[in-house]
């Protein structure tokens, strides 16, 4: 799958460009799941492995409540 080109809005506190899927995956994963558009969180479903997603959302100490549990609710096996 291609790498997506991230939005300014949804990375509002650093330059999107310079962002890296792999070594910034759980930043990536916690904004795209608490902020992201359909296409986005599509994306983030189909590139990132089903258990990072999972151990990500578990641990995510930022995420809203609400997007926690939908998550969690979406990744259950």
């Amino acid at each position: 799958m291609c790498i997506m080109e991230f939005r300014q809005s949804l990375f509002w506190d650093t330059d999107p460009k310079k962002i890296d899927p792999q070594k910034n995956a759980q930043y990536i994963i916690e904004r795209v799941a608490d902020f992201g558009h359909d296409d986005e969180v599509r994306w983030a479903w189909h590139f990132y492995d089903k258990s990072l997603l999972r151990k990500v959302i578990e641990k995510s100490r930022c995420l809203r409540g609400e997007t926690k549990k939908l998550w969690t609710i979406l990744l259950a096996e």
